[in-house]
């Protein structure tokens, strides 16, 4: 008797291997992430959009006037430019000083020939420093894409 009573009760308590399911299942959470991103993007255009309005006409000038780039460049045979005008090693701390005193700071683009000395660069960058210009870049040319696999003689 103790027996069937036993296994009767064991038998309806599936021998405890009920367990709470403690996982978050995130297939639906992306999916509706998903769905939310399309719509934002979608509906940010739209929010951009503003109020159509139509402008009047004017004769007047426009505020910020497109500037000629200030560049330096150094040839090969060592002889400087600024812009497209050649100027001398000696004029040409006082040429750039007029030049930022009429069109204000901006940014020097100094370019050299590959065959010049690093010195003679050293020196065109110190007098650009000199003449008062805080931002000086140098320019380069890009290699092309398919001498870039070829070796270096």
């Amino acid at each position: 008797m103790d027996a069937s009573l036993t296994t009767d009760a064991t038998a309806g308590d599936d021998n405890g291997d009920y367990k709470p399911m403690a996982e978050i299942n995130i297939t639906p959470m992306v999916d509706v992430m998903l769905v939310l991103l399309v719509i934002f993007m979608v509906a940010a255009p739209l929010m951009v959009a503003g109020v159509p309005v139509e402008l009047p006409d004017t004769s007047a000038a426009r505020v910020s006037q497109p500037r000629k780039p200030m560049i330096v460049s150094l040839a090969a045979d060592g002889s400087l430019y600024v812009r497209d005008e050649p100027v001398s090693r000696e004029g040409l701390v006082a040429r750039l000083i007029g030049l930022r005193a009429q069109e204000g700071d901006a940014v020097v683009y100094v370019r050299a020939d590959k065959k010049s000395a690093y010195g003679d660069v050293m020196d065109v960058l110190g007098r650009v420093g000199e003449s008062g210009y805080g931002r000086v870049s140098l320019l380069s040319q890009p290699k092309p894409k398919d001498s870039a696999a070829a070796p270096r003689k």
